[in-house]
């Protein structure tokens, strides 16, 4: 196995990670003060995690409406270096153990392969649109703010042998929490502003794909984050399948919503990821058309502010 923790903070990582971050962001405040000592810092950071002397910064919460409110925590610019240079080591590393219908925050899949997916699976289960397609639905409740820190600590030891760079994860996992109990036992919560939080539970839910695929053997499954389908020609086997669900992910110490479960035809529209999706077409959710008609009367708006100002 590959010097993991040696490769995550090596000088030139750390540069890399720099020029990635980077991107889009090179006009912040804080991002222009860390640049005027960029060498200094970025070698202290190293000698710190060199020396095992790092400890991670608090964090800056704010919310955002994405188009649900959603409570964000920023954490300071070399904590968010040090996630890029994590980042660039162990995703390579772990996107080769994920199954191939996980689509969430992965190189080369996104939301559209995700829905092309899905019709895929449509046109297979349906032999064409000759038999019903049942689709069973679920979303998880509170998905990050859920993740089980001892959990995740325990999944990550059975994939990485390497004690450094345990250590090194468990200084970002436990930087923060989403329960008053801090950073005892029971601790969960990943924040949503980490780009290392979005690797980790996708890591967190391998486990969950992994017994849907080699245990209950489920060939129609599809997930996005924790949002998750399976497809069936039986009604029956999407309800048997569901108690089974539950079961694994309270091991996991997590809980479906409850009023996001829905065993339904395909011919009667399923709302997965935006869009609803029928026998032979989808249309776009109808929130989602309203959000996107909004949002370019803003812009029609501003363009319309600034043609005037112009003028």
């Amino acid at each position: 196995m590959f010097h993991m923790y040696e490769n995550i903070i090596f000088l030139e990582n750390l540069f890399v990670a720099w020029e990635e971050f980077l991107k889009g962001k090179r006009k912040r405040k804080d991002i222009i003060e860390f640049s005027l000592n960029l060498s200094e810092n970025i070698y202290n950071l190293h000698l710190e995690l060199k020396d095992k002397t790092y400890t991670h910064s608090t964090y800056q919460a704010f919310n955002i409406s994405d188009p649900k409110p959603r409570n964000i925590h920023k954490a300071g610019v070399r904590d968010r270096l040090l996630h890029r240079a994590i980042y660039r080591i162990l995703y390579p590393y772990f996107d080769k153990k994920f199954i191939n219908d996980s689509y969430s925050c992965r190189l080369n899949k996104g939301t559209h392969k995700a829905m092309n997916r899905f019709r895929e699976f449509s046109y297979k289960v349906s032999k064409n649109n000759t038999k019903t397609c049942w689709v069973l639905k679920c979303d998880i409740r509170k998905f990050f703010a859920s993740i089980n820190h001892e959990i995740l600590m325990n999944i990550l030891k059975k994939h990485i042998k390497d004690e450094d760079t345990i250590w090194l994860l468990k200084q970002v996992i436990s930087s923060f929490h989403t329960n008053p109990i801090g950073k005892t036992y029971g601790a969960k919560g990943l924040p949503l502003g980490n780009l290392t939080s979005q690797l980790l539970v996708n890591i967190y839910m391998h486990e969950f794909d992994w017994f849907v695929k080699h245990e209950l053997k489920v060939k129609y499954y599809i997930r996005y984050a924790d949002d998750f389908v399976f497809l069936s020609q039986d009604k029956q086997e999407l309800i048997n399948l569901l108690q089974y669900i539950v079961v694994k992910l309270e091991e996991l110490k997590l809980t479906l919503h409850p009023n996001k479960i829905s065993i339904k035809t395909l011919a009667s529209g399923i709302d997965f990821l935006g869009w609803v999706h029928f026998s032979d077409y989808r249309i776009l959710r109808t929130s989602t058309k309203r959000r996107m008609l909004k949002n370019l009367s803003k812009i029609n708006l501003s363009k319309l502010r600034i043609l005037t100002l112009g003028f």
